[in-house]
Protein backbone atom coordinates (compact mmCIF):
# COMPACT_ATOMS: atom_id res chain seq x y z
CA UNK A 1 0.00 0.00 0.00
CA UNK A 2 3.36 2.27 -0.10
CA UNK A 3 2.14 5.93 -1.48
CA UNK A 4 -1.47 5.58 -1.66
CA UNK A 5 -1.71 8.35 1.57
CA UNK A 6 1.40 10.10 0.93
CA UNK A 7 0.66 14.07 1.27
CA UNK A 8 -2.13 13.41 3.37
CA UNK A 9 -2.21 14.09 7.24
CA UNK A 10 -4.89 12.26 9.44
CA UNK A 11 -5.98 12.12 13.11
CA UNK A 12 -6.12 9.11 14.93
CA UNK A 13 -8.26 8.84 17.75
CA UNK A 14 -8.97 5.95 20.22
CA UNK A 15 -5.44 3.87 20.43
CA UNK A 16 -5.56 1.96 23.72
CA UNK A 17 -2.44 -0.35 22.89
CA UNK A 18 -0.77 -2.42 20.07
CA UNK A 19 -3.82 -4.98 19.85
CA UNK A 20 -6.67 -2.22 19.12
CA UNK A 21 -8.41 -1.81 16.02
CA UNK A 22 -7.31 1.89 15.68
CA UNK A 23 -3.44 0.99 15.95
CA UNK A 24 -3.95 -1.37 13.11
CA UNK A 25 -5.79 1.50 10.80
CA UNK A 26 -2.44 4.32 12.17
CA UNK A 27 -0.22 1.03 11.49
CA UNK A 28 -1.32 1.04 7.69
CA UNK A 29 -1.82 4.52 7.03
CA UNK A 30 1.57 5.34 8.21
CA UNK A 31 2.99 2.45 5.54
CA UNK A 32 0.96 4.10 2.85
CA UNK A 33 2.98 7.41 3.48
CA UNK A 34 0.27 9.48 5.94
CA UNK A 35 1.64 11.85 8.34
CA UNK A 36 -0.27 10.99 11.69
CA UNK A 37 -1.53 12.74 15.01
CA UNK A 38 -2.85 10.87 17.72
CA UNK A 39 -5.52 11.87 20.56
CA UNK A 40 -5.77 9.88 24.05
CA UNK A 41 -7.46 10.37 27.21
CA UNK A 42 -5.43 10.89 30.16
CA UNK A 43 -1.65 10.42 31.00
CA UNK A 44 -1.78 6.30 31.22
CA UNK A 45 -3.26 6.18 27.50
CA UNK A 46 -0.72 8.47 26.66
CA UNK A 47 1.94 6.98 27.83
CA UNK A 48 1.27 3.73 26.56
CA UNK A 49 0.13 5.48 22.99
CA UNK A 50 3.66 7.58 22.80
CA UNK A 51 5.72 4.45 21.88
CA UNK A 52 3.80 3.34 19.58
CA UNK A 53 3.16 6.85 17.68
CA UNK A 54 7.12 7.53 17.93
CA UNK A 55 7.24 4.08 16.16
CA UNK A 56 5.04 6.35 12.76
CA UNK A 57 7.28 8.94 12.85
CA UNK A 58 4.59 11.01 14.96
CA UNK A 59 5.08 13.62 17.83
CA UNK A 60 1.61 15.11 17.63
CA UNK A 61 -0.07 13.64 20.44
CA UNK A 62 -3.13 15.55 22.19
CA UNK A 63 -5.19 14.59 25.44
CA UNK A 64 -8.49 14.98 24.99
CA UNK A 65 -12.21 14.39 26.68
CA UNK A 66 -14.73 13.82 24.61
CA UNK A 67 -17.54 14.62 26.42
CA UNK A 68 -16.26 17.73 27.19
CA UNK A 69 -16.74 20.37 24.80
CA UNK A 70 -13.88 22.49 26.32
CA UNK A 71 -11.49 19.83 25.62
CA UNK A 72 -12.22 19.43 22.61
CA UNK A 73 -12.19 22.67 21.52
CA UNK A 74 -8.50 22.89 22.67
CA UNK A 75 -7.86 19.66 21.10
CA UNK A 76 -8.67 20.90 17.98
CA UNK A 77 -7.19 24.54 18.33
CA UNK A 78 -4.06 22.74 18.98
CA UNK A 79 -4.14 20.36 15.83
CA UNK A 80 -4.73 23.48 13.45
CA UNK A 81 -1.79 25.09 15.11
CA UNK A 82 0.18 22.11 13.69
CA UNK A 83 -1.51 21.20 10.73
CA UNK A 84 -3.47 23.57 8.30
CA UNK A 85 -5.27 21.00 7.06
CA UNK A 86 -6.58 17.68 7.71
CA UNK A 87 -7.47 14.89 5.20
CA UNK A 88 -8.87 12.42 6.86
CA UNK A 89 -9.84 11.03 10.27
CA UNK A 90 -10.11 8.04 12.22
CA UNK A 91 -12.85 7.47 15.45
CA UNK A 92 -12.21 4.51 17.45
CA UNK A 93 -14.22 5.72 20.15
CA UNK A 94 -16.65 3.61 22.51
CA UNK A 95 -17.35 3.23 26.17
CA UNK A 96 -20.04 1.20 28.31
CA UNK A 97 -20.13 -0.09 31.94
CA UNK A 98 -18.46 -3.66 31.80
CA UNK A 99 -21.26 -4.54 33.90
CA UNK A 100 -23.50 -3.65 31.78
CA UNK A 101 -22.15 -5.84 29.05
CA UNK A 102 -23.57 -9.15 30.04
CA UNK A 103 -26.54 -10.16 31.01
CA UNK A 104 -29.85 -8.83 29.48
CA UNK A 105 -30.59 -5.96 28.18
CA UNK A 106 -33.73 -5.06 29.78
CA UNK A 107 -31.37 -3.75 33.15
CA UNK A 108 -29.32 -1.45 30.89
CA UNK A 109 -29.49 2.05 33.76
CA UNK A 110 -29.98 5.14 32.22
CA UNK A 111 -26.59 7.31 33.26
CA UNK A 112 -25.22 4.14 31.40
CA UNK A 113 -27.19 4.59 28.38
CA UNK A 114 -26.96 8.32 28.30
CA UNK A 115 -22.94 7.94 28.92
CA UNK A 116 -22.48 4.91 26.48
CA UNK A 117 -25.15 6.61 23.64
CA UNK A 118 -22.85 10.12 24.75
CA UNK A 119 -19.33 8.66 24.20
CA UNK A 120 -20.03 6.11 21.50
CA UNK A 121 -21.76 7.73 18.83
CA UNK A 122 -22.54 11.74 20.16
CA UNK A 123 -18.62 12.26 20.12
CA UNK A 124 -18.26 11.61 16.70
CA UNK A 125 -20.80 14.35 15.84
CA UNK A 126 -18.90 16.56 17.91
CA UNK A 127 -15.36 15.28 16.17
CA UNK A 128 -17.43 15.61 12.57
CA UNK A 129 -18.14 19.51 13.41
CA UNK A 130 -14.84 20.05 15.07
CA UNK A 131 -12.92 18.34 12.03
CA UNK A 132 -14.59 19.27 8.46
CA UNK A 133 -13.33 23.11 8.80
CA UNK A 134 -10.45 21.59 8.30
CA UNK A 135 -11.03 19.71 5.17
CA UNK A 136 -10.87 22.69 2.63
CA UNK A 137 -8.59 21.83 -0.26
CA UNK A 138 -9.73 18.29 -1.54
CA UNK A 139 -12.68 17.45 0.91
CA UNK A 140 -11.50 14.70 3.22
CA UNK A 141 -12.64 11.29 4.87
CA UNK A 142 -14.40 10.61 8.42
CA UNK A 143 -14.25 7.00 9.43
CA UNK A 144 -15.76 5.18 12.70
CA UNK A 145 -15.97 2.07 13.91
CA UNK A 146 -19.01 -0.02 14.24
CA UNK A 147 -20.33 -3.77 15.04
CA UNK A 148 -23.15 -6.01 13.48
CA UNK A 149 -24.09 -6.10 16.55
CA UNK A 150 -26.16 -2.63 15.69
CA UNK A 151 -28.82 -4.49 13.42
CA UNK A 152 -28.83 -8.31 14.84
CA UNK A 153 -28.71 -9.19 18.84
CA UNK A 154 -25.79 -10.06 19.62
CA UNK A 155 -25.61 -12.07 23.60
CA UNK A 156 -24.24 -9.11 26.58
CA UNK A 157 -23.78 -6.38 23.47
CA UNK A 158 -26.78 -4.77 25.21
CA UNK A 159 -26.87 -0.94 25.15
CA UNK A 160 -23.79 -0.78 23.00
CA UNK A 161 -25.98 -2.14 20.26
CA UNK A 162 -27.81 0.52 20.60
CA UNK A 163 -25.19 2.77 20.56
CA UNK A 164 -23.92 1.44 17.12
CA UNK A 165 -26.97 1.61 15.74
CA UNK A 166 -26.90 5.45 16.54
CA UNK A 167 -23.40 5.70 15.43
CA UNK A 168 -24.43 4.35 11.65
CA UNK A 169 -27.51 6.12 11.19
CA UNK A 170 -25.23 9.12 12.09
CA UNK A 171 -22.87 7.99 9.82
CA UNK A 172 -25.59 7.95 6.59
CA UNK A 173 -26.69 11.92 7.77
CA UNK A 174 -23.20 13.12 8.05
CA UNK A 175 -22.36 11.56 4.33
CA UNK A 176 -25.31 13.84 3.19
CA UNK A 177 -24.31 16.91 5.11
CA UNK A 178 -20.70 17.20 4.24
CA UNK A 179 -20.61 15.18 0.49
CA UNK A 180 -20.73 18.69 -1.18
CA UNK A 181 -17.83 19.71 0.57
CA UNK A 182 -16.20 16.32 -0.90
CA UNK A 183 -16.35 14.80 2.89
CA UNK A 184 -17.10 11.25 2.67
CA UNK A 185 -18.27 9.67 5.86
CA UNK A 186 -18.01 5.77 6.47
CA UNK A 187 -17.92 2.60 8.76
CA UNK A 188 -15.84 -0.18 9.62
CA UNK A 189 -17.67 -3.00 10.69
CA UNK A 190 -15.41 -5.87 12.02
CA UNK A 191 -16.31 -8.70 13.09
CA UNK A 192 -15.32 -9.61 17.03
CA UNK A 193 -11.53 -8.87 17.32
CA UNK A 194 -9.40 -9.52 20.76
CA UNK A 195 -8.83 -5.85 21.75
CA UNK A 196 -9.02 -4.23 24.98
CA UNK A 197 -12.49 -2.94 24.03
CA UNK A 198 -13.94 -6.59 23.05
CA UNK A 199 -12.89 -8.05 25.69
CA UNK A 200 -15.33 -6.38 28.04
CA UNK A 201 -18.15 -7.66 26.48
CA UNK A 202 -19.73 -10.98 28.43
CA UNK A 203 -18.55 -14.14 26.38
CA UNK A 204 -16.23 -12.70 24.10
CA UNK A 205 -14.65 -15.91 23.57
CA UNK A 206 -17.37 -17.79 22.53
CA UNK A 207 -18.50 -15.15 20.41
CA UNK A 208 -14.91 -14.87 18.65
CA UNK A 209 -14.63 -18.66 18.33
CA UNK A 210 -18.42 -18.75 16.69
CA UNK A 211 -17.51 -16.49 14.12
CA UNK A 212 -14.12 -17.63 13.54
CA UNK A 213 -15.81 -21.51 12.95
CA UNK A 214 -18.91 -20.04 10.68
CA UNK A 215 -17.74 -17.18 8.75
CA UNK A 216 -17.58 -17.78 5.25
CA UNK A 217 -13.75 -17.24 4.59
CA UNK A 218 -13.43 -19.32 7.52
CA UNK A 219 -11.96 -16.54 10.17
CA UNK A 220 -12.58 -13.56 12.06
CA UNK A 221 -11.00 -10.46 10.83
CA UNK A 222 -7.34 -9.43 11.24
CA UNK A 223 -5.53 -5.86 12.07
CA UNK A 224 -3.91 -5.69 8.57
CA UNK A 225 -7.47 -6.15 7.06
CA UNK A 226 -9.11 -3.56 8.59
CA UNK A 227 -6.32 -1.68 8.18
CA UNK A 228 -6.02 -1.78 4.31
CA UNK A 229 -9.56 -0.82 4.47
CA UNK A 230 -9.46 2.33 5.67
CA UNK A 231 -6.32 3.32 3.86
CA UNK A 232 -8.49 2.56 0.48
CA UNK A 233 -11.33 4.99 2.10
CA UNK A 234 -8.87 7.49 2.97
CA UNK A 235 -7.20 7.40 -0.05
CA UNK A 236 -8.48 8.56 -3.81
CA UNK A 237 -9.25 5.36 -4.68
CA UNK A 238 -12.30 5.64 -1.88
CA UNK A 239 -13.80 8.95 -3.91
CA UNK A 240 -17.09 7.95 -4.73
CA UNK A 241 -17.92 5.94 -1.33
CA UNK A 242 -19.86 7.63 1.20
CA UNK A 243 -22.49 6.54 3.77
CA UNK A 244 -21.24 3.27 4.02
CA UNK A 245 -20.73 0.81 6.44
CA UNK A 246 -18.26 -1.71 4.96
CA UNK A 247 -18.58 -5.06 6.66
CA UNK A 248 -14.64 -6.84 7.30
CA UNK A 249 -16.10 -9.94 9.42
CA UNK A 250 -15.15 -12.69 6.49
CA UNK A 251 -18.51 -12.87 5.57
CA UNK A 252 -20.08 -13.43 8.64
CA UNK A 253 -22.70 -10.82 8.17
CA UNK A 254 -24.87 -12.75 5.22
CA UNK A 255 -25.26 -15.55 7.37
CA UNK A 256 -29.13 -16.91 8.41
CA UNK A 257 -27.66 -19.82 10.14
CA UNK A 258 -24.55 -21.44 11.62
CA UNK A 259 -22.50 -23.42 9.00
CA UNK A 260 -24.23 -26.50 8.43
CA UNK A 261 -21.48 -29.11 10.81
CA UNK A 262 -21.66 -25.99 13.44
CA UNK A 263 -25.57 -26.94 13.48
Amino acid sequence: MGGQLEGKRGLIMGVANERSIAWGIARACAAAGAELAFTHQGEAFGARLKPLAESVGSDLMIDVDVTDEASLDAAFATLSEGWDRLDFLVHAIAFSDKSELQGRFLNTSRANFKNSLDISCYSFIDVARRAHPLMTEHGGTLLTLTYQGSNKVVPNYNVMGVAKAALESSVRYLANDLGREGIRVNALSPGPMKTLAGAAIGGARKTFKHTDQNAPLGSNATLEAVGGTAVWLASDAGACTTGEIVHIDGGFHVLGMPQYDNL
